[in-house]
């Protein structure tokens, strides 16, 4: 396809302004071009072409599935998008209830307060802040808290931070960011997190562990009390990364198991948007201890009135703006409701099956190391076929061909050649099917002409790309 710049031709115009009905501002000589600006000239027909055109190269949820591990893409209701898009709600200023409406902004104050409260019933939390405008914001701020609390009772030594090595990518950096030293659990031969490796690891110095539960293995740890028990015998707290919340959510509360601090992706669970680098939405949850270091503001209720509550002497400030990305939250509360306990429940169960069922369905084409029931994803390894020389990676390609997203791979890090794929709870068994016949012929490629894997993709506008040069000889002269 070529680029809107070849397609210029000299003269030819999409538009033609009026002529000004005001007369043309006088414009200091040393602030204008000397030559016109080097802009295609074309027709609005060809702009409107191309873009449509370009339109069509890009791959998301509305065209196709996206079995992505970990970082879960999983469709978003169009009625969620029609609440957000609200002018009541789209057209409110945010500081509105700054500049003396607060009359005017009390939907949205009630909105976020009712927020706050379904997320605490949902999480088993005493409090929840909506600020964090992403899940590792959440972490963050979930880490900040933890600091904040072992610094407002003179726990100077509470210097680190131990989290096993399932966890997302994300939770050592934000415990780093935060301050903390970060040490690593390995796991156990079932995949949990060693339980006699904590043991030895939990002394004086440490502050938290940052738990996934399930972890990146699609695994729920049934340790997971007794690990909450031994970390608050160490005058620890138990950080719980929401991200996987879908695999339990409505069977089980974070709370309940143990946790002090919860962050939930709202993309994850609760079905807002995701990818493209926004928008996010990282709410965090506490216990009541940890309550007088929450964010501010917070948003309450006082006589049928919502306002906010900067009155928070021991808040760790803010971690965002007003209250977070207001339109996502929108976006997740019209979800919440719309689903209810039972919904959830719903949810929760359609996610397991269905990463089972992929699971039972290509255990016999791709090596398997953790075979039991997993949650809401499933992790697969390529050593197999990379033994015939066909890794992960020229399979995820291969997928692309077929019309599908790659799963996500060579992640989590403690498996060879890991295949990470995670169905979601919104996809048909006939897309699902789809998908695994694609992945077992691949396998069957991969075992009788492993050399025409190396070429894929084939029929999309971008081939293989050599990736590793791209990142060692990065060129942007041109941008």
């Amino acid at each position: 396809m070529k680029l809107v710049f070849d397609k210029s031709i000299p003269g030819r115009k999409g538009v033609d302004l009026p002529p000004a009905g005001v007369p043309q501002a006088k414009i200091d000589p040393t602030l204008l071009r000397s030559s016109p600006a080097q802009l295609p000239e074309l027709s609005e027909l060809d702009v409107v072409r191309h873009y449509t055109q370009l339109s069509t190269m890009n791959f998301g949820l509305d065209s196709g599935f996206y079995p992505l591990g970990s970082c879960t893409m999983k469709y978003n209701p169009k009625m969620c998008e029609a609440i957000a898009a609200d002018a009541r709600f789209a057209n409110l200023h945010p500081l509105l209830q700054m500049a003396g409406g607060l009359k005017e902004s009390q939907g949205a104050l009630a909105m976020l307060h009712h927020m706050q409260d379904l997320l605490c019933e949902i999480c088993g939390m005493a409090a929840f802040t909506t600020q964090p405008m992403a899940g590792a914001n959440g972490e963050l701020t979930g880490v900040l808290i933890m600091a904040a609390y072992h610094r407002a009772r003179g726990n100077t030594a509470k210097k680190v931070v131990l989290i096993p090595d399932t966890a997302h990518g994300t939770n050592p950096a934000s415990a780093a960011i935060a301050g903390f030293e970060v040490r690593t659990i390995k796991s156990d031969r079932s995949g949990d997190i060693d339980i006699e490796a904590l043991r030895s690891a939990l002394d004086d110095s440490v502050a938290g562990v940052m738990l996934t539960a399930p972890s990146t293995l699609g695994l729920f740890n049934p340790n997971v009390r007794k690990i909450a028990d031994l970390v608050h015998a160490s005058d620890a707290l138990m950080y719980y990364d929401g991200a996987n919340l879908n695999a339990i959510v409505g069977r089980c509360r974070p709370g309940d198991l143990g946790f002090d601090i919860v962050h939930l992706n709202l993309h994850k669970t609760f079905a807002t948007p995701h990818g493209g680098g926004g928008p996010g939405s990282g709410p965090v949850g506490v216990c009541d201890k940890l309550t007088p270091f929450m964010p501010a503001p917070l948003v309450t209720e006082t006589s049928g009135v919502f306002k906010p509550d900067f009155d928070r002497p021991q808040s760790i400030g803010q971690v965002a703006p007003f209250y977070g990305n207001f339109g996502i939250i929108l976006r997740a509360y019209a979800y919440i409701l719309r689903l209810g306990c039972d919904g959830f429940a719903d949810v929760s169960e359609t996610a397991v099956l269905n990463a089972n069922y992929i699971r039972h369905r290509l255990k016999n084409y791709y090596d398997l190391p953790y075979d039991q029931v997993c949650k809401h994803e499933v992790v697969f390894s390529a050593k197999r076929q990379a033994a015939n020389g066909v890794h992960a990676l020229d399979i995820a390609k291969a997928l692309i061909d077929r019309g599908f997203h790659p799963m996500t791979i060579y992640f989590p890090l403690i498996v060879p050649e890991a295949m990470m794929i995670e169905p979601t709870e919104t996809e048909s068994l006939e897309t699902i099917d789809e998908f695994c016949d694609a992945m077992i012929d691949i396998a069957r490629i991969a075992a009788e002409n492993p050399e025409s894997l190396k070429a894929c993709p084939t029929t999309m506008p971008v081939g293989r790309l050599d990736e590793t040069r791209a990142a060692r000889q990065l060129d942007i002269a041109s941008i």
